[in-house]
């Protein structure tokens, strides 16, 4: 559509807008939170958009800078309680290949699932539903988030058994972060099976790196 480029260049310019408020020396690799202000870019940029789009051809200007200014505040605000997330999940989980990614959005928690599940099988270990536990622990002490538990395989075998493999462990998952106390609502389960690899399936390595859970932290306003 003609207004989509005007749009985007509104959006930048709110963000901008923002970004020129904050030190820059602040900025960069010697920020003590950079999760906080990534977020805080993010939600700006967002909120530039909305803003602009809420208003009126001659008021798109000042709809971005608003958009941008609370949007930016919101951002900044979940990034924070990210960081205080990450902080506390890697203190309680006492497992070194569990790894824990903050994209500035999000927390992406992941568990191999050869130190879960036997082969072929969709019972988690007694030994690991501790990792889990303590996971759920974790997200009742932050409740503002939705939880995505998700299921992926490697290569091996037949497509259609890997999906189902994998939308069953992650049921499983999802089944022991409800019992330790997770409400349901916040839980969602699926299975991606072999279509969202990280690593090559020609290698025995990079098959292990394949066959994971993860439980994705989504903030929500609160």
């Amino acid at each position: 559509m003609t207004f989509a480029k005007p749009l985007l260049v509104v959006a930048v310019s709110g963000t901008l807008a923002l970004t020129a408020c904050t030190n820059p020396n602040q900025i960069g690799a010697n920020s003590n939170n950079p999760r906080t202000q990534q977020g805080a870019l993010i939600g700006a940029g967002a909120g530039a958009l909305l803003g602009a789009l809420s208003k009126g051809d001659g008021n798109r200007g000042d709809g971005a800078l608003v958009g941008a200014a609370i949007g930016g505040a919101l951002g900044a605000g979940i990034g924070y309680s990210l960081d205080r997330q990450e902080a506390d999940l890697r203190a309680q989980l006492g497992n070194d290949d569990v790894t824990i990614t903050n994209t500035g959005d999000r927390l992406i928690v992941s568990l191999p699932q050869d130190i879960l599940f036997a082969t072929n099988s969709f019972t988690v270990r007694p030994d690991l539903e501790t990792d889990i536990r303590s996971v759920a622990g974790n997200l009742q002490q932050y409740p503002q988030s939705t939880i995505q538990v998700i299921g992926h395989t490697d290569s091996d075998g037949e497509a259609g058994y890997n999906q189902q493999l994998s939308e069953r462990r992650a049921s499983a998952v999802g089944t022991v972060l409800l019992n330790a106390g997770v409400s349901g609502a916040r839980i969602q389960t699926f299975g991606r099976g072999e279509s969202q690899p990280i690593a090559s399936n020609l290698s025995a390595q990079g098959k292990a790196q394949n066959r994971r859970v993860e439980i994705v932290i989504l903030p929500t306003a609160s």
